[in-house]
C-alpha cells in the first residue's frame, strides 16, 4: 500500500481539527458528580464484558447529553486483567474506550473513581462470547480518529439550538469516512453485533395463521448511543452497592445521633 503524502492542505486539516478536539475537551466548570460510585465496591462488581457508562463533564459530553437525552456521555468497555500491568508499576489498564483525539485506548479504572457510572452487564453470554468481544475491543487499541474530519467535530459545537427529537440521534451520525470513532459507543455496539448479541434490534412482526414472530433487525453501529446500554432490555443494570450486600438497617442516619450533654 503506497503511503500517503500530506500536503499543506492536510497539516492544515490536522491542526484545525487539533484545535477543535482541544476546545471540545475543555471541562465545564461547577460539574459535581451526584452520587459517584464506592471505587473500591466498583472494583470489585465489575466483570468482564460489562460496559460502563460515565457521566462526562466535557464540552463534547454535554452535547452528546444533549443530543441523545441522557445523562450519560461516555461509555467504556471493561475487559479486566488481560492487558499487561505497565511495567513502571503503575495501575494496570482494565477499560479500553474511544476518546475524541485520542482514539482507542486502555485506561485504569480509576480514571473513573470520582465520576458518576453505571455498570450494564450483557446476560447470558458463553464464556467462548465474553473472551471473543473483550478480545475484539482489544484488538481494536491504537486505533485512531482521523483529525481532518473536520464536520465530524463541528456538529459538537452546535447542539444548543433546538433540534427535533427524531434527527438528534442522527446527528451522532454526520460526517465523513469513519464519523462515529468519537463516540464511544459505536466501536462497543461492534463488539456485541460481532457476535450477534442485541442491544437495542430494530423488531418486526410477522403473523401467519397459527403463529406471531419477533424478527430482529440488527441497527448499524453508528447510530448507537451511550444511553442504549441503559435502555437495552438485555443489559441488566448492576448497581455496586446493592451487588455487594446491602442492609439498610446499617445506615446511620443524622437524626438518629444523640445530641452532647453540655
Amino acid at each position: 500500500m503506497t503511503a500517503r503524502r500530506d500536503t499543506a492542505f492536510d497539516r492544515a486539516l490536522d491542526w484545525i481539527g487539533g484545535k477543535l478536539a482541544a476546545r471540545l475537551q475543555e471541562e465545564s466548570s461547577g460539574y459535581r458528580p451526584f452520587t459517584p460510585s464506592d471505587f473500591d465496591t466498583l472494583c470489585r462488581t465489575l466483570r468482564p464484558g460489562d460496559v460502563v457508562l460515565v457521566e462526562g463533564n466535557q464540552r463534547l459530553a454535554n452535547a452528546i447529553k444533549y443530543l441523545t437525552q441522557s445523562t450519560w456521555s461516555h461509555a467504556a468497555f471493561y475487559v479486566g486483567d488481560v492487558l499487561s500491568a505497565p511495567a513502571d508499576g503503575s495501575e494496570r489498564p482494565r477499560l479500553v474506550e474511544v476518546n475524541l483525539g485520542d482514539g482507542c485506548i486502555a485506561v485504569p479504572l480509576s480514571k473513573y473513581a470520582t465520576y458518576n457510572t453505571r455498570i450494564c452487564r450483557p446476560v447470558g453470554l458463553t464464556p467462548d462470547d465474553r473472551d471473543r468481544i473483550v478480545r475484539f475491543m482489544v484488538d481494536k487499541i491504537g486505533l485512531r480518529y482521523d483529525m481532518r474530519n473536520i464536520f465530524d467535530l463541528l456538529r459538537y459545537f452546535f447542539p444548543t439550538p433546538p433540534v427535533p427529537v427524531r434527527w438528534r440521534r442522527r446527528m451522532l451520525a454526520v460526517g465523513s469516512g469513519d464519523p462515529t470513532r468519537a463516540i464511544c459507543s459505536s466501536l462497543i455496539a461492534q463488539a456485541f453485533q460481532s457476535i450477534g448479541y442485541p442491544i437495542l434490534p430494530d423488531i418486526t412482526k410477522e403473523c401467519d395463521e397459527y403463529v406471531q414472530r419477533e424478527i430482529y433487525h440488527i441497527r448499524h453501529h453508528s447510530l448507537f448511543a451511550p444511553r442504549d446500554f441503559d435502555l437495552s432490555p438485555f443489559f441488566a443494570i448492576v448497581k455496586p452497592t446493592l451487588a455487594d450486600g446491602f442492609d439498610y438497617r446499617r445506615l446511620q442516619w443524622a437524626h438518629d445521633r444523640k445530641t452532647p450533654a453540655r
